[in-house]
Formats: C-alpha cells, structure tokens, sequence
C-alpha cells in the first residue's frame, strides 16, 4: 500500500467493516474485462454468503474460475473545500480476494441464507421450501484482505 498511514492493522477493526457494512461489491473474471456486481451479503467466520439464482452470469463465470475479487466500503463522506484540488474523502473500506463456493445443498442454503439475515439483524428465521430450488448461496472464504481509511473516526 502507498500511504501505509492509511492502512487498517487491527484485524479486529477489519472484522467491524465485515460485520457491519451492507454491499460488497464483487469482481469475476471475465473477457474482455471483469465482471463487477454489487451484491448484499453476510458474514461469518471469514466468509461472506451471497444469495443468488440458480443461474445467471456471475453463476456462470464463478464456475469457469472461482477466484473473485471484492470490496466493501464503510460510511464515505465527500469533504469539500474552497480550493477544488483540495477536496478529500472520509472512508474505511476493505479489498480483497476470496474464493467462491456455489453452495446448492439445502442444509447449505439454510446456513447461508441464516448468516445472511443475522447480519442485517433478524435472527428467528423461516424460509418457505420452493425457494430451495431456485437459489443458491455462493460462499466467498476470504485469504487476502486489506483496510484503508482516511479522515477522523474517533
């Protein structure tokens, strides 16, 4: 990283960004360029589940090559100045690489969709059976990450 003042060390901060941020926005490989989606997710354990159709073109790609990459940003703030070039940002945000798992299993699914919901707070869930077959959860396990942030969080 350039402005190593900038970089997040504390895993536990990371572990904050992860567990409290709304979006990951997820890059698949793809030709001619990548395939970026923004996607809400879960997390748990240094996973993220995503929920998804069976079928489609982040699927489609994920199969051809698991290897994804990501990012989530965390409450960005644009801080404005007289002087134009002067301009800055607030943020904290995470990068990373992951490796997708297309998860198709009901039990799997159950998890999945369970770590989901706890994320954004609901935890007694009920799911009804016909959506069993038409999703899936797509499971990025995370083996690099990366947090910067700039401005004051105190």
């Amino acid at each position: 990283m350039r402005r190593k003042e900038r970089e997040i060390t504390d895993r536990n901060l990371i572990e904050k960004i992860l567990s409290t941020s709304e979006i990951v926005r997820v890059a698949i490989n793809d030709t001619p360029a990548p395939y970026i989606v923004p996607l809400n997710y879960g997390y748990k354990n240094n996973a993220l589940y995503i929920h998804s159709a069976r079928n489609g073109m982040k699927i489609e790609l994920m199969r051809a090559n698991p290897i994804v990459s990501f990012e989530i940003e965390q409450k960005t703030e644009i801080v404005k100045s007289e002087i134009s070039c002067e301009w800055t940002a607030n943020y904290r945000s995470v990068i990373g690489i992951a490796e997708a798992e297309i998860l198709t299993k009901k039990d799997e699914i159950v998890h999945g969709l369970d770590v989901l919901m706890q994320h954004f707070g609901k935890k007694e869930n009920k799911y009804d059976e016909k959506y069993f077959q038409r999703i899936v959860i797509i499971k990025l396990t995370i083996s690099e990450i990366i947090g910067k942030q700039a401005g004051d969080w105190s």
